[in-house]
C-alpha cells in the first residue's frame, strides 16, 4: 500500500474512533463529576485519608488541597527513589542520585514525565509500579479535578464554593482512569506489549554476541502513560521500544489512548453547563489545530531536503521502520499537542520545520486537545480572552456563559497566559547565558538553541518530550528543569482556581440581543485566531532564532 494512503487511513480510523468515544465518555465523565452518591470503595478511601467528601470547598481551600497533595506526592516519590536499593524488586539498582530523584519526582507529579535517566538501567520494578505508575494516575486526575472546579465556576452563582478536591480526585481515579487503564492494559498485553516481573534476560544473538533484554510490568504502565497524557517510558526509547510499542496496531492504539479523554472533555464541559453546543465549539478549535499539525509534520517529513534524505526517499533517521513517516508524524503531532510527551521517534531527528511544528504545538499551551483537564481549562481561558477582545471591539461589557468578564477575571486570565511563556523564555535565556550549560548542547547554532528552547518549553508546558542532543543530567539542569515543571504546572492552576472562585460568586447575566454567541462558526474562527496571535506574538522571535532559521537555511 502507498505510504501516504496508509497514513491517511490511519488518521481517518483514529478520527472515527475518537468521534465514537466523544459522546459516551464525555457524558460519563460529566456524571462522575456531578453525581452525589459515593461508591463503597470510595468511602474506604475517604475514611483512610480522613476527609469529608461532601464538604464543598472555596477556591482557596481547593487550591490548598491540590498543592498539599502534590507536595506530599513529590516527597513520597523522591524518598521512594532514594530508598530503592533497600526495596523489593530493586533488581540490584542503587539508590537514585538526589538531583535525578528530585527531577523525576517533580516530573511525574506534574504530569510532565520528563526523564533525564534511562528507565531500564536506573529504576527497579517496584519504583516503576508503585512510584511512577501511581503518579501517572494521580497527576492525570488532578488536572481533570481542576477543570471540573472551573466548570463549576460557570454553573454556580452567588457562592464561593467550587467543589471538593478529594471527592473529584477519588472519583476520577476509581471510576474513569482505573477501569479504562485495566481494559487497555489487557489489550496491550494481547497485542505483544511486555508484562512481567522478570529481571534482565541474557540472550545470544545469531552473530554469537550476547544481549541483555530487560522485562518488567510494561503494559500496565503503558496504558495509563498514554491515557493520562503522562508520557514517561518504561524504557529509555519510550514508545519507540518494541516492548512498549511492538507494531503498527499498538502504535495506533496508543495514539488513541493519549487523545481520547482530552477530546471527550469538551463534551463533559457542554453537558455540565447545560449547553452542549459550547462543547462542540471548543472541540472544533481543538480539531483544527490537531489536523493542521498532523498535516504539517507529515508534509515536512515527506518534503525533506538534503542529498542523503532524497536518495533514501524518506526522512527515516530516528524513526522506526514498523511505523514509517505516517505513523511517526501522527504520533509526533498528537503527543506534542497534549501534555503526553511519549515519543515513537527521535524528535531531534525530525526535519527542522517538522521539529518546529512539534515545538510550536507545545507553545500553544497544549490546548488542542491538551492534557487531561489542563488542555480544556487552557482553552477556556483563551475563550474568555476571545470574548473580552470581541467585547472591546463592539464597546460592551464582555460576557461568557452568563458571567461578566470584568477586571478581576481578566487579570487572572492574563496572568495564566503570561506565566508559561515567561518561564520558558527566561529559563532558555538563563541557560544560554552560562557557558557550562551551553556546553551541554551537542549541537551548535540554531539547532543547539532549539534543543534548549524545546527543553524549557516541554517542561514548562508539562509535556516531557525532548530533543536528544541536549545533555540534561547535571545538577544544574535537573534542578532548573524540575523547578520549571513545578512552576509551569501549579502557577497556572492558581489562576484557574482563582478565576473559578470569581465566576462562582457572580449572579448570572441574562442573554440579550447584544450577547456574543460563543457556539457558532464565527466564534470558532475568532478563538482560533486568538490562539495563534497570542502564541505567535509571544514566541515568534525565539522560533525565528531556532527552527525557522535552521529550516530556511540552504
Amino acid at each position: 500500500m502507498d505510504p501516504t494512503l496508509a497514513g491517511f487511513l490511519q488518521a481517518i480510523a483514529l478520527v472515527a474512533a475518537l468521534a465514537l468515544s466523544y459522546r459516551p465518555l464525555g457524558d460519563y465523565m460529566a456524571g462522575v463529576l456531578t453525581g452525589g452518591r459515593h461508591l463503597r470503595v470510595e468511602g474506604w478511601i475517604y475514611r483512610a485519608v480522613g476527609v469529608n467528601p461532601d464538604g464543598d470547598q472555596t477556591w482557596y481551600v481547593y487550591l490548598r488541597s491540590v498543592l498539599a497533595f502534590s507536595a506530599v506526592s513529590v516527597l513520597f516519590l523522591y524518598a521512594f527513589q532514594r530508598l530503592q536499593n533497600d526495596l523489593w524488586l530493586s533488581l540490584g539498582f542503587p539508590a537514585v542520585p538526589p538531583p535525578t530523584a528530585w527531577n523525576t519526582a517533580a516530573s511525574f507529579v506534574t504530569n510532565t514525565n520528563w526523564q533525564s535517566y534511562s528507565g531500564e538501567a536506573t529504576l527497579g520494578h517496584l519504583v516503576q509500579m508503585a512510584g511512577l505508575a501511581v503518579q501517572n494516575f494521580l497527576s492525570a486526575a488532578v488536572g481533570i479535578a481542576v477543570v471540573a472546579a472551573l466548570i463549576r465556576g460557570f454553573t454556580r452563582t452567588t457562592t464561593d464554593r467550587v467543589g471538593n478536591f478529594w471527592a473529584d480526585l477519588t472519583r476520577i481515579i476509581v471510576r474513569v482512569l482505573l477501569p479504562i487503564a485495566v481494559v487497555f492494559a489487557i489489550v496491550l498485553v494481547a497485542s505483544g506489549v511486555v508484562e512481567n516481573l522478570h529481571a534482565a534476560q541474557t540472550i545470544h544473538t545469531i552473530s554469537g554476541a550476547t544481549q541483555s533484554l530487560p522485562g518488567g510490568p510494561v503494559a500496565s504502565q503503558e496504558a495509563i502513560k498514554e491515557l493520562g497524557t503522562n508520557g514517561g517510558g518504561f524504557y529509555n526509547a519510550n514508545s519507540a521500544h518494541p516492548f512498549e510499542n511492538p507494531n503498527p496496531w499498538t502504535n495506533w492504539l496508543e495514539i488513541y489512548l493519549l487523545l481520547v479523554i482530552a477530546f471527550a472533555l469538551p463534551r463533559t464541559f457542554g453537558t455540565m453547563i447545560g449547553d452542549r453546543r459550547q462543547g462542540y465549539a471548543i472541540l472544533a478549535v481543538m480539531s483544527v489545530f490537531w489536523v493542521a499539525s498532523t498535516a504539517l509534520v507529515s508534509f515536512f517529513e515527506w518534503q525533506h531536503h538534503g542529498t542523503a534524505l532524497q536518495a533514501a526517499g524518506a526522512a527515516m533517521e530516528g524513526k522506526e521502520v514498523r511505523f514509517g513517516i505516517a505513523g511517526s508524524a501522527l504520533f509526533v503531532s498528537s503527543t506534542t499537542l497534549t501534555s503526553t510527551g511519549a515519543v515513537n521517534a527521535a524528535h531531534d531527528s525530525l526535519s527542522p520545520l517538522g521539529g518546529g511544528v512539534a515545538l510550536f504545538d507545545m507553545m500553544l499551551g497544549e490546548v488542542a486537545p491538551g492534557g487531561t483537564g489542563s488542555g480544556l481549562y487552557g482553552m477556556l481561558i483563551l475563550a474568555i480572552v476571545t470574548v473580552f477582545v470581541a467585547g472591546l471591539m463592539v464597546g460592551r461589557t464582555p460576557e461568557y456563559l452568563g458571567k461578566k468578564l470584568g477586571g478581576q477575571e481578566m487579570k487572572f486570565a492574563s496572568l495564566y497566559i503570561l506565566t508559561t511563556p515567561a518561564i520558558v523564555l527566561v529559563g532558555t535565556g538563563v541557560a544560554m547565558t552560562f557557558p557550562a550549560e551551553r556546553a551541554a548542547m551537542l549541537n551548535n547554532g540554531a539547532h543547539g538553541f532549539t534543543e534548549v528552547l524545546y527543553a524549557f518549553t516541554s517542561c514548562a508546558n508539562n509535556n516531557g518530550s525532548a530533543f536528544a542532543g541536549l545533555t540534561v543530567t547535571s545538577t544544574w539542569w535537573n534542578t532548573a528543569l524540575g523547578l520549571t515543571m513545578l512552576f509551569g504546572r501549579f502557577l497556572p492552576m492558581v489562576f484557574v482556581l482563582a478565576l473559578a472562585g470569581a465566576l462562582a460568586r457572580q449572579k448570572p447575566v441574562p442573554r440579550t440581543a447584544g450577547t456574543l454567541a460563543t457556539h457558532n462558526t464565527l466564534f470558532v474562527g475568532m478563538l482560533t485566531g486568538v490562539v495563534l496571535i497570542v502564541v505567535g506574538l509571544t514566541y515568534f522571535p525565539a522560533l525565528a532564532l531556532g527552527p525557522l532559521a535552521e529550516g530556511l537555511h540552504k
